[in-house]
């Protein structure tokens, strides 16, 4: 599919978010050993700071494709995050362009970032979506959950959605597993158990990654 962004833009992103992240935060990361070396691979991750994707994106061993709010794709940012391989998506609607992307990016042995919760939250995965189901099973990749954890102290804050500056923040990848059941299965039902697997695999990967972490 000739719409999938390439892996040299996101690399881009990635080296971009390195030194942007070291240099605001004093990003800590665990398990990055996990991730695997190559083909396709959904990195689900929790959305608590407005950094997280940026994060990710700067700290993980692979360079990632972000599923992004399409609210977020205004004038020049909207420019800059189609240039590193970020994806566009219409949360209110079946976004067909947004999904066709995304499949590709995994058709093409890349790694896709999403954020299952949906929107920033409370980052406990408490309320999944069924779209990193489907994007599993459709695109037959593996999941690595992420937990990134910032101080949740307000001082020192000069945006509430953000960490405090030169904070440390903990990134922690888990273990790889898979959503379906193998049977091959797509129907609803099949959708609906494996995001049930999904959101168990989360919420004890990040139960653990607090433990871990002392957040």
């Amino acid at each position: 599919m000739s719409d999938a962004p390439t892996e040299r833009s996101a690399d881009v992103g990635r080296r971009i978010g390195v030194g942007l992240m070291y240099g605001l935060w004093k990003p800590r990361v665990l398990g990055a050993w996990k991730v695997p070396a190559s083909g396709p691979v959904i990195f689900a991750v929790n959305h608590s700071h407005n950094i997280d994707g940026p994060m990710v994106m700067g700290v993980a061993p692979r360079a990632t494709h972000f599923l992004i709010k399409k609210e977020a794709f205004v004038g020049p940012l909207g420019s800059f995050l189609r240039g590193i391989g970020q994806l566009e998506v219409d949360r209110r609607s079946a976004d067909r362009t947004a999904v066709t992307r995304a499949l590709s990016v995994l058709e093409n042995g890349g790694a896709l970032g999403i954020f299952p919760e949906g929107t920033r939250g409370q980052g406990d995965f408490a309320s999944l979506r069924a779209g990193l189901a489907y994007f599993a099973l459709r695109g037959g990749a593996p999941i690595v959950p992420v937990a990134v954890l910032g101080s949740t102290d307000r001082r020192g804050r000069l945006v509430k959605a953000l960490p405090p500056l030169r904070s440390r923040v903990d990134v922690v990848f888990g273990d790889p597993f898979d959503a379906g059941d193998g049977t091959g299965r797509r129907t609803r039902s099949a959708l609906d158990q494996a995001t049930e697997r999904i959101q168990k695999q989360l919420t004890a990967h990040l139960e653990d990654a607090r433990r871990l972490t002392g957040r």
